[in-house]
């Protein structure tokens, strides 16, 4: 406690500005502890997490050992579960809360071996944890299998900035939007290659995310919109900031996120909170999201439903139509931010500081 504030610490890899939904959602619970009064202290890891050089964990451990005993920190999991040893040493002095967005095993595109050892360096890293925060209840169930108890997990969905209805393109182009880092789990290219099947249709994709996070698999996504003929078509807009991206829901017509793999969907929630109609894949809690009636799910990896699902909303005005209300009904049940921040707060507050 510094004076009558609460006072948390939350240790996160890179930096905190990084546009991402993992990100995004540990500035947003920050912002909303910070606003309830809390003294947040945010340390910053330098390093390629979740695979460390040697100087990396030595600086994350020198970064704990700084902490103050009984100090409540909380660890983003993309941090914690590359550092057991450093976290397992701390654990007897510190009230450790694990964050953890999905599990680090789960990432597409993993040799055997890397996945392997990311897994049990996660799994004796939250043995290390006092609590354990997560953001969907799919993940809650999926850290079973890495032993953490049901009664140690506090399920914080995200929150959804409340946003006007997207207006659309106005076009009989229909404007397909993506949100999501170039990389191989989110699917691009199952998503390139249901539309390479859709040629003859009238459509425009925009995908809006990182190009720098893998750029071997950012060139071979071009490399495959170039061989397809789409180069035209699709729009790769990089990372763009909250009024571009804004801009960019507000101007589209259908959401379509082809990923193998989400605890939640951030974007997806996004997505639905501007009434937009929603492709998506049957994985996390998208289903939970969408329901039946906002959009169609197909399962991961698969172009040839995602060509079929893509074929329906883009000949059908009618079809976007009905899915855009159902989009609608699900954005009054979406929880806040204030509401993520404040289940953060009595969770922190429950454990030993």
């Amino acid at each position: 406690m510094t004076g009558d504030r609460a006072t948390v610490s939350f240790v996160v890899p890179g930096s905190l500005a990084t546009l991402t939904g993992g990100y995004g959602y540990d500035r947003e619970i920050i912002a909303g502890l910070e606003r309830r009064g809390w003294l947040v202290r945010v340390h910053e890891l330098p390093g390629d997490y979740p695979f460390p050089s040697p100087e990396s964990r030595a600086g994350a451990a020198r970064v704990l050992a700084a902490l103050p005993a009984g100090a409540r920190v909380v660890v983003d999991g993309l941090a914690l579960g590359a550092l057991p040893a450093e976290a397992a040493r701390e654990a007897g002095r510190l009230s450790l809360v694990a964050l953890v967005h999905h599990p680090l095993a789960d990432e597409t595109g993993l040799a055997e071996p890397a996945r392997t050892a990311l897994f049990e360096s996660e799994r004796r890293a939250l043995q290390a944890a006092t609590r354990v925060v997560v953001t969907s209840r799919a993940t809650a169930v999926r850290l079973g299998a890495f032993g953490v108890a049901p009664s140690s997990i506090t399920v914080i969905e995200p929150g959804t900035e409340p946003a006007p209805a997207a207006r659309g393109s106005g076009s009989p182009t229909v404007a397909l939007l993506c949100v999501a880092t170039l990389v191989p789990r989110k699917g691009h290219d199952v998503l390139i290659r249901a539309l390479a099947a859709l040629a003859n249709r009238p459509w425009h994709l925009t995908c809006a995310g990182g190009l720098d996070r893998d750029p071997a698999w950012t060139a071979s996504v071009q490399d495959l919109i170039r061989v397809s003929g789409l180069e035209p078509r699709v729009s790769l807009a990089g990372e763009l900031g909250r009024s571009a991206l804004d801009a960019r829901y507000d101007a589209a017509d259908v959401f379509v996120l082809p990923t193998w793999y989400e605890g939640y969907g951030m974007a997806v929630a996004e997505a639905l909170a501007r009434g937009l109609p929603v492709v998506s894949s049957a994985t996390g809690a998208i289903g939970d999201l969408v329901g039946p009636d906002a959009g169609r799910l197909v399962p991961p990896g698969d172009a040839e439903a995602l060509t079929e699902a893509l074929r329906s909303v883009i000949d059908d005005a009618a079809l976007r139509a009905r899915w855009s209300e159902g989009a609608r009904r699900v954005r009054a049940k979406l929880p806040s931010w204030d509401d993520a921040a404040g289940l953060m707060a009595r969770t922190i507050e429950g454990i030993d500081g």
